[in-house]
């Protein structure tokens, strides 16, 4: 990939949305409907202008993305060249638009949501919480990536207001359950994969098929009311606890600009089944970074990298049954957590289930989120040249039940 020092364009080596990047995502202006976006520096160049091509302004990347993998290749060699040849400069800069002049949408149209629980840090710590008398992962654990069908339609884009759900609780101390605003209202810090090719009913994905089907990672907050997740959850599993609102970064950061990320991810004992087995495959994890913060307070930096189920996994595991793919669908990897106490990608880790409340700088504490708090999670991964690529950020702030 091109250097951004390459660029005819004046982009700072720190931005993160240099040529390395090249993210996705729809756009409007008072002047335009939603249209294709991508971000260069801090610059959104409009699609549909640039190239008169229609199936960017179709108020959503579904439409592009249905194209496949030579249509998305194709594209990301056009941008490049546009950005680094002079002699395109006349012909893109005037659809260049300043990123604060445009107001940002949901990128896709969610076809299915799934949730997957795939940080063994995560699954341990909730293990010791919940089970203190049994080993901290339940037997499947490792043989298959354990998750859930969400709610595609609560699927929101960064910014939307988090209102604070409603719904049956029941403490262990109880005679019955009451009926109220979620007493326990928490964050997971995810990162999500988008299915750009749909596939055959009835035909697995296999691990060897994953480019071929996803289109790129975006940022995901799947929050979680976890006072009514306790009460609901057995023995279905999350239901309303999840539903009410799952955030999305407005960027989608191509697979082709993770390449740099790639890395082999944790080793498996015991070894999986054979569809579910990497070893002699393209490893998928990837060395993404993320950062957690509580009204502009860092709180956690989870790694994925440490993540042990990889994507490719989890897409091969979603498919096995023959379930079939959607352009737009969209998965998650499920919290994503670390060793360390500052490594917890969820409030219910970060104060253990809220015995052990976070103290913040102000002096104020938390065991879960009040009305009012602002959480923003960033990311970012190793790109091109040294050169960090940025997954841009999902923000969310908590307003009272209504």
């Amino acid at each position: 990939m091109t250097a951004n020092a390459q660029s005819w364009l004046d982009l700072s080596p720190d931005n993160g949305f240099g040529l390395g990047n090249l993210p996705y995502g729809v756009f409007s202006t008072p002047a335009t409907g939603r249209r294709t976006g991508v971000a260069i520096g801090d610059l959104v160049l409009d699609l549909q202008a640039a190239t008169g091509d229609d199936v960017h302004a179709t108020g959503s990347l579904n439409a592009f993305m249905a194209r496949g993998p030579e249509a998305w290749h194709a594209l990301r060699a056009d941008l490049t060249t546009w950005l680094t040849d002079t002699a395109h400069r006349d012909t893109i800069e005037p659809h260049l638009l300043a990123r604060t002049d445009v107001t940002m949408h949901l990128p896709i149209e969610v076809a299915d949501y799934v949730d997957f629980y795939s940080s063994q840090h995560h699954a341990e710590n909730l293990g010791r919480m919940f089970r203190p008398d049994s080993p901290p992962l339940t037997p499947n654990w490792k043989h298959l990536p354990i998750g859930y069908h969400g709610r595609s339609g609560t699927v929101q884009v960064s910014g939307t207001p988090v209102v604070r759900p409603s719904g049956q609780r029941k403490a262990p101390s109880d005679d019955a359950p009451t009926f109220g605003p979620s007493q326990r209202l928490d964050i997971e810090a995810e990162i999500g994969f988008v299915v750009g090719t749909p596939s055959e009913l009835g035909r697995p994905v296999p691990l060897g098929a994953f480019r071929d089907h996803v289109f790129g990672v975006c940022l995901v907050n799947d929050w979680s009311a976890r006072d009514l997740q306790a009460w609901e959850y057995v023995p279905l599993g999350p239901f309303l606890g999840k539903s009410f609102l799952t955030s999305v970064s407005p960027w989608v950061v191509p697979l082709a600009a993770l390449e740099g990320a790639r890395v082999t991810p944790p080793s498996r004992d015991p070894k999986p089944l054979p569809y579910l087995d990497d070893t002699d495959a393209e490893p998928w994890g990837l060395d993404i970074a993320i950062e957690v913060r509580l009204n502009g307070e860092l709180i956690s930096c989870p790694p994925f990298d440490l993540v042990y189920w990889t994507p490719a996994q989890q897409l091969a595991h979603m498919t096995v049954n023959g379930a079939s793919l959607r352009t737009g669908d969209l998965y998650a990897s499920g919290t994503v957590s670390g060793p360390g106490k500052d490594q917890r990608g969820s409030f219910i880790e970060l104060s253990w289930g809220g015995k052990e409340p976070i103290t913040l700088q102000d002096g104020t504490t938390r065991t879960f989120l009040d009305d009012g708090d602002v959480i923003t999670i960033t990311a970012s991964a190793p790109g091109a040249d040294g050169i960090r690529i940025a997954l841009g950020e999902v923000t969310g702030r908590v307003e009272p039940s209504r």
